[in-house]
């Protein structure tokens, strides 16, 4: 995610606090008053509009918003959502049809209808916002509307993930009359047909959600309504939490705080934690064309050599994450340890060999970049200790600069950041989607990779498998490029956490595949 980003499966360790609560399913009768939750985040969106975000504003389309088709927990394939049903049409993977629910309406009125449909994808590209997903809608050519309640979106080559695309809320589906077809809609609203309505939205402060009561779609609301509050300071939130201010976190907690969270004490005073296994995943990102050291592939391999993953999670994760040797992380179909098979444990000897064997033999004075706001309280100390591993290693000289997500996402998709950190949330659980969002001309993280084997190659022949697990070979190769190229450079894989009041319940079913929120899972129980 996101930009996303939207996996997460969302890791305390960097901003990866999500909630999936207790176990026992009792009794949710309630008084209205006690059927709306009020979570609490650290990440919130960066607009209202799904088409200028590809990052944590995920978490908010997804209750507000619908898409054509979805990803219900425990499904690994996008399901009907807005849509009736979806199929590819061709052999070859290159005409998908859908199919639309019948009466489909938006908050405001307004059919939600094939021309609906195709004005809200259409104005993604159309407006081509830099920090948006139009580059998710790459192979897409052109969209038919033979009639009212059918859809024909026509690629341009084939492409098997496409409906996992449309599942995503980078297709979040808008309103054409409250949504300008050639640019962002600013007036902080909503109009949307999802399972919640937008009633209220203060920027940086709180959003709150109330019943969509002509929502037809695949969720089930267990509750009245959300009230999502966002703190700048995961300490307020935790304050929060015990003080019974808010019935769940997400997003943006410390190792440190994790572990608080899990001391008998807190559980004492209500509160309890669950981890599981994350796919989100941080990495380093490099812009040759920033930096004349960055631009020599020693430099990167070096870096590559030199930084302990394992002493990176130790330290500042504490056990809430894991080293991650792939852009491909752990328990996704394809994953592999090219950049362990290739730089094995951090060895300085090493790395200074690849250097001379360069012909560098100066110290190699760098600037890492890193947003203060937007991963969590951890990413501070990570960098500090990144730039202590490099710095010691006498190989290099590093300098880190910090900045606040708006100011670091216009820096970084500008090309100012010759090194710097990002997090990936996937935007749909498929290995395709941490290999194609990195690489072309055009990619997420802003900075120009162009590995021709990949993009011409190994790419086309995975997407051409409707059997995704066809690809795997594909997926195999593509890793192993990353790891000669070190253009980017994966650091540690997130678990999950998740810290909730004990009275709440349905968390375990809150995360859907992509590990996007959805809120109506939750609900209060109301006898023990």
């Amino acid at each position: 995610m996101f930009n996303r980003t939207r996996s997460l499966q969302i890791t305390a360790a960097l901003a990866s606090i999500s909630l999936l609560a207790g176990c026992g399913l009792l009794s949710d009768d309630s008084k209205d008053a006690e059927k709306k939750i009020t979570v609490g985040t650290t990440s919130a969106p960066t607009t209202l509009d799904p088409a200028a975000a590809w990052d944590g504003s995920w978490e908010l389309y997804r209750n507000v918003y619908q898409t054509l088709l979805a990803f219900p927990t425990g499904s690994a394939k996008p399901q009907p959502d807005a849509a009736q049903n979806c199929e590819f049409t061709d052999s070859a993977n290159e005409s998908y049809r859908c199919t639309l629910r019948k009466g489909l309406k938006f908050s405001n009125g307004e059919a939600l209808d094939a021309k609906a449909v195709k004005h809200s994808i259409d104005r993604i590209r159309t407006i081509g916002s830099k920090v948006g997903p139009k580059d998710l809608f790459g192979s897409l050519d052109r969209i038919e509307t033979p009639d009212a309640q059918t859809v024909v979106f026509h690629l341009k080559t084939p492409d098997a993930t496409f409906p996992f695309v449309l599942g995503s809320p980078a297709a979040s589906l808008v309103a054409p009359g409250a949504y300008p077809a050639d640019k962002i809609r600013e007036d902080g609203k909503v109009t949307g047909s999802g399972p919640y309505v937008l009633e209220s939205y203060k920027e940086g402060s709180e959003a709150v959600l109330t019943g969509n009561a002509s929502y037809n779609g695949f969720a089930n609301r267990r509750n009245d309504g959300v009230t999502i509050r966002y703190y700048a300071d995961a300490g307020q939130m935790i304050s929060a939490l015990k003080a019974k201010e808010i019935d769940a976190t997400y997003r943006g907690l410390s190792a440190a705080q994790v572990r608080e969270l899990q001391d008998p004490a807190a559980h004492s005073q209500g509160v309890q934690v669950v981890e599981n296994v994350g796919s989100e995943i941080r990495y380093l990102v490099f812009n040759p064309k920033d930096d004349p050291n960055v631009a020599k592939p020693a430099v990167r391999q070096a870096i590559a050599q030199v930084i302990d993953r394992g002493m990176l999670v130790s330290k500042v994760y504490q056990g809430t994450a894991e080293p991650l040797y792939s852009m491909v992380p752990k328990g996704v179909v394809g994953h592999k340890t090219p950049f362990y098979d290739k730089y094995g444990q951090a060895d300085v000897a090493k790395a200074k060999k690849i250097l001379k064997d360069a012909g560098i033999t100066q110290t190699v004075e760098l600037t890492f970049w890193y947003t203060t706001d937007r991963y969590g309280a951890s990413t501070a100390d990570e960098f500090t200790e990144i730039k202590r591993q490099l710095d010691e290693s006498g190989l290099f000289k590093v300098t880190l600069r910090g900045q606040p997500w708006k100011a670091f996402q216009e820096g970084y998709k500008s090309g100012q950041y010759p090194v710097f950190g990002r997090g990936w949330f996937p935007d749909f659980p498929d290995p395709d989607n941490f290999i194609a969002p990195f690489v072309g001309k055009e990619n997420a993280v802003g900075t120009p990779y162009e590995p021709a084997q990949i993009l011409t190659d190994l790419l086309p022949k995975s997407r051409r498998e409707g059997d995704r697990a066809a690809g795997i070979p594909q997926f195999e190769q593509a890793q192993q490029i990353f790891a000669e190229d070190v253009r980017l450079l994966p650091l540690w894989q997130g678990k999950l956490y998740v810290a909730a009041r004990e009275d709440i319940a349905g968390a375990e079913r809150a995360l859907d595949p992509q590990t996007v929120f959805q809120m109506w899972e939750l609900y209060r129980k109301t006898s023990w």
